[in-house]
């Protein structure tokens, strides 16, 4: 899609007040047209295939067919770029990992949505959706969210077959890109859907859930020690542990952070602690 050219939209959600919300937001933005609406599932698979919209806004939970039943419907080389909405964390999680472009989780602000829509434009102009289209087919191909099909949604697998681990993670702050080296953080915290990259003493904020950076950083040389935080292992100076039977780690800089129970045994026999 070449810049400057008129973005077709079409909203779907089962709530009037939310399409309605949608419609508002999408009457400020350059270039767009809203091509239509629908208010389930089954109405959107007809829209979709009818108007073929460059991006669609899309409701997960709707009575009848969800919005993921219209991705499977649809067949995903033929979905639009997709934005998922929903009220619900844990369907925003799971659609974001089906490769959507964003997701909104309701009630979201004016300044969520343009994030959410500055990033579909951009990759829709960069002509980046049939990328996307092939990690979700391979997630829906996937059984049960094989460690293979993981692996390609999240673009850490070679033509070999060999993992290919992260070297350098780029942040965008005020509109630019900045490259932090992965050798450069010390550890790294969730923080709602983002994450922080603690390096060099500033922290940057990605919108990247936990899973996918554990998943993607070399085991090696990254350990997560609790669902909020990854460590860096060359950064843990001492394994701290409280009377009241808590532990955490202190690291070289003196940040302390927490570990949960289940991983101070792996966490002990990595510095040579258990045997």
């Amino acid at each position: 899609m070449a810049r400057g050219k008129t973005l077709r939209v079409l909203i779907v959600d089962d709530e009037a007040l939310a399409r309605q919300r949608l419609e508002d937001l999408l009457r400020h933005q350059d270039n767009v047209e809203i091509v239509g609406m629908a208010d389930n599932g089954e109405a959107a698979i007809a829209a979709i295939r009818t108007l073929k919209p460059d991006l669609v806004f899309l409701d997960v939970q709707m009575p009848g067919a969800t919005g993921i039943d219209v991705i499977r419907t649809i067949g995903t080389q033929d979905m639009p770029a997709t934005v998922f909405v929903t009220a619900y964390d844990q369907y925003a999680l799971k659609a974001f990992d089906l490769a959507a472009i964003d997701y909104l989780v309701k009630p979201f602000d004016d300044e969520r949505f343009e994030q959410a829509f500055a990033r579909a434009r951009r990759l829709i102009e960069l002509e980046e959706v049939d990328r996307l289209s092939e990690q979700l087919l391979a997630v829906l191909q996937g059984s049960g969210g094989a460690p293979a099909a993981q692996a390609v949604a999240a673009g850490t697998t070679s033509p070999a077959g060999k993992p290919e681990y992260l070297e350098r993670i780029a942040v965008e702050t005020r509109g630019q890109v900045r490259v932090v080296p992965v050798g450069d953080i010390e550890y790294i915290t969730a923080s709602g859907p983002y994450a922080e990259l603690h390096a060099n003493g500033r922290a940057h904020v990605i919108r990247e859930r936990m899973q996918m950076l554990e998943e993607r950083l070399d085991p090696a040389r990254f350990f997560r020690i609790h669902r909020s935080a990854i460590v860096r292992l060359d950064q843990i100076e001492t394994l701290l542990r409280d009377p009241g039977g808590d532990y955490g780690v202190k690291l070289r800089s003196g940040v302390q952070l927490s570990v949960s129970r289940n991983r101070v045994e792996q966490l002990e026999r990595w510095m040579g602690l258990a045997t």
